[in-house]
């Protein structure tokens, strides 16, 4: 054979081996073992191929190019960031296809994972079901409502092509000055342990010989979930947002800690890192509860992820020394970096850290392979593609039955009648005129609070489809009962009215994180004066909307009836059921009512214990049989 023969032969040869290799990969294998999979996988990757999985970039930056140039492991919309406004499932799915498609044209096709912030409802998606926050939730105490609205969130999200969700919080919030507060379940700990069955909502119910640890989610119609924000979000200094949590471990373990076991023992995917701090340590940097706590003791196998800039913000001001930053971080045992825009700096300081040996290679490995376990784990090899066929569940009439339910459960009575025997509720859904009054009568946006369509939520009845609570109360009462709505009225028009009683429904508007923070925790103005000149001249009902406990004790003496709403999202229809009697109040408090700010922070078991109404308060009405 001459030696051009010989050439010829030889790339025969090489190119035959090419084709049975596309043939037969062992990671694309279904049916191989996981740590197989993993395996021969991690040993066909590059270091840069490595990075990118370690990599989430915000979808404003995941341009094609991007994808395919950097190996990006992970994409994330931050509040409110969307495809285009009002932008249908379809629209979500093929931006979330297009920047698959890019992953997948790469050289080992590994799928990127999509992250959201679906913490009450897919959120930032116009038309979706959105439930009441955390913290009406939490008064509900019932662990399986709350895995239906896992499953249904899981559905939602996955109705936009998205597979993985930044939630539970399991925040035990210590103090209501926190601006996340409405995230938190409760103040106990034992309330926020019940409720990660929210988990096996989202992700699907671990199998029963599973190894304690080891991710879990259940196919297409399931999401990776995320339990955050680790440890001690809920318990910094005066509530103050990205803060120091200053307590002894007893303290941290025993109230902060509980709830990450059973999220772990659930099959959690995944762990997200808190801002804050524990005793002056930035949690971002705290290797002995990253790694040696989360990772070694509790045997935890997903990913933990950094949250939006986390690594920043190590140091102060944020950001001032970058290389340090990703090295504290990644060395402390974060594995995917939120990074979310500035991606390039971050791929070229962990890159040279580890040419240069200050971050080992073994460090690397340990989170490219958890990253890769959550992604094989959850079938994402298999199905990387969104599933044109979910799309009908975003915004469902059955959601919207199941997000009702949750707020009827979730509404607590804390007054009713100025003396034990003259309740005033239920009202009589059949009156001659009724006034309904308030800032929050009639709108959406105030009804749904922060963390909806956008990240600090919106004002108004123009961001998504939902029901205010006076369209719900108008469509509750008799057709022969006028409902007359007037937003502030002042007192003669309300004493030259004619009512029968009136409704004033008032609270806070919407924020998110640090512009929730609050030091006064009063209701919106004028709120104060429609109480004053409302319920000053009638029977009056006041419906608190809000993502706390807020200052009342002014108000109670003159007010006949007190509801506490928290945050019900858009189905206010729940508000009405109950109001009206056709089902009957049975809420606790989760949280405990202070009577003035300068009790806090006040928790139910405090020596300085003196509430306006205490943890675990809530009366109770009969539903009214037809």
């Amino acid at each position: 054979m001459g030696m051009n023969k010989m050439r010829v032969f030889l790339v025969f040869l090489c190119l035959c081996a090419a084709v049975s290799e596309a043939e037969y990969l062992k990671y694309k294998d279904p049916k191989q073992p996981l740590n197989t999979r993993i395996k021969d996988l991690m040993q066909r990757m590059t270091l840069e191929e490595k990075i990118g999985q370690m990599t989430q970039i915000e979808r404003k930056v995941a341009s094609p190019d991007a994808m395919k140039q950097y190996f990006i492991g992970s994409v994330l919309s931050g509040g409110g960031s969307v495809p285009a406004p009002k932008a249908s499932a379809a629209d979500w799915m093929e931006m979330v296809n297009n920047i698959q498609k890019a992953s997948l044209s790469t050289r080992l096709g590994i799928p990127m994972i999509y992250g959201i912030d679906a913490v009450h409802g897919n959120n930032n998606v116009y038309k979706a079901t959105i439930f009441p926050h955390n913290v009406g939730l939490g008064v509900t105490r019932d662990p399986q409502l709350i895995k239906r609205i896992g499953a249904a969130t899981a559905l939602e999200v996955r109705a936009t092509g998205i597979q993985y969700a930044f939630s539970p919080c399991i925040a035990v919030c210590r103090d209501p000055r926190w601006g996340r507060c409405y995230e938190s379940y409760s103040e106990d700990h034992t309330i926020v342990q019940n409720m990660t069955e929210i988990i096996p909502g989202l992700q699907g119910d671990l199998p029963a010989n599973s190894n304690k640890g080891i991710p879990f989610v259940a196919g297409k119609e399931k999401v990776a979930a995320c339990a955050k924000h680790f440890v001690g979000d809920g318990g910094t200094t005066r509530g103050l947002d990205e803060n120091n949590t200053v307590i002894n471990a007893k303290g941290l373990f025993s109230i902060h800690m509980p709830a990450y076991y059973d999220s772990i023992s659930k099959g959690v995917s995944t762990v997200m890192v808190s801002y804050s701090s524990w005793n002056d340590k930035k949690m971002h940097a705290n290797r002995d509860l990253i790694t040696g706590f989360l990772k070694d003791k509790l045997k935890f196998r997903g990913f933990v992820i950094s949250d939006w800039e986390g690594i920043d913000r190590i140091t102060s001001p944020p950001h001032q020394n970058y290389t340090y930053s990703v090295q504290a971080g990644v060395l402390a045992g974060i594995d995917m970096i939120m990074v979310p825009e500035n991606f390039l700096e971050f791929i070229n300081s962990l890159t040279s850290l580890v040419k240069s040996s200050v971050i080992p290679m073994t460090r690397i490995d340990d989170a490219v392979r958890r990253i890769l376990r959550v992604k094989f784990v959850m079938g994402l090899f298999e199905d990387p593609l969104a599933d044109p066929s979910l799309a009908k569940h975003l915004g469902s009439q059955e959601h919207r039955e199941l997000a009702r339910e949750s707020v009827r459960k979730s509404l607590v009575l804390l007054k009713n009648g100025k003396g034990p025997n003259s309740p005033l509720l239920p009202l009589p859904k059949k009156a001659p005129k009724i006034l309904v009054a308030g800032s929050h009568a009639d709108n959406l946006g105030f009804q749904c609070g922060g963390w909806t369509i956008e990240w600090q939520g919106v004002h108004g009845n123009d961001l998504t489809d939902g029901t205010t609570i006076l369209a719900a109360i108008k469509k509750t009462v008799d057709p022969s009962t006028q409902v007359v709505f007037s937003e502030n009225p002042d007192a003669s028009f309300v004493k030259g009215g004619g009512f029968s009683h009136a409704i004033v429904v008032v609270g806070e508007v919407p924020y998110a994180e640090m512009f929730g923070d609050s030091t006064n925790l009063t209701i919106a103005d004028p709120g104060p004066s429609t109480i004053k000149s409302v319920c000053g001249s009638m029977k009056c009902v006041v419906v608190v909307v809000s993502g706390r406990p807020v200052v009342m004790e002014p108000y109670v003496k003159q007010i006949d009836a007190l509801v506490a709403a928290w945050l019900p999202g858009s189905e206010g229809q729940g508000v009405a059921d109950v109001l009206f009697g056709d089902y009957g109040f049975s809420g606790k408090l989760a949280r405990t009512w202070f009577k003035s700010v300068d009790q806090l922070p006040m928790n139910v078991g405090d020596a300085h214990y003196d509430p306006l109404f205490p943890f675990g308060f809530g009366l109770t009405t009969p539903p009214r049989h037809a």
